[in-house]
């Protein structure tokens, strides 16, 4: 019984992997690159907060001695 399970569950895997419409080359390429410069924004303004932020601390705890 579990073997029919799986060379069935395995079967319809497949016949629906084929339905599937993969990206293209090209569109691959261009999703990548939208997401390395979103991550790469995204870390420079996070730098950039945790600076400025860790700078105004420092500076206030200096401040307060």
């Amino acid at each position: 019984m579990k073997n029919n399970f799986l060379i069935r569950y395995f079967r319809e895997s497949w016949l629906e992997l084929g339905k599937v419409k993969w990206p293209t080359r090209k569109d691959t390429i261009n999703n990548t690159l939208i997401v390395i410069v979103s991550v790469s924004i995204a870390t420079a303004i996070t730098a950039a907060l945790d600076y400025g932020l860790s700078t105004l601390v420092r500076y206030l705890v200096e401040r307060g001695r």
